[in-house]
């Protein structure tokens, strides 16, 4: 897998687990959601991803071979 699909696997993740949070545990649990939606949308925009660099410096390739 490359950074890119490990960024949409990990984002997606975030956002059903605080969705369930959210739902069975607290409210609150509905800001991290909105946070995870936020960075997705100014990764959008500006092409700065900080899950994206954490990633290629742990050795995930950036395309596919």
């Amino acid at each position: 897998m490359t950074v890119n699909d490990w960024v949409h696997t990990i984002a997606g993740t975030f956002i059903v687990v605080s969705l369930s949070l959210g739902i069975w545990v607290h409210p609150y649990w509905f800001f991290f959601t909105a946070f995870v939606g936020l960075n997705l949308f100014q990764s959008g925009i500006t092409k700065f991803c900080l899950m994206g660099i954490i990633l290629k410096k742990i050795g995930v390739p950036e395309k596919r071979i």
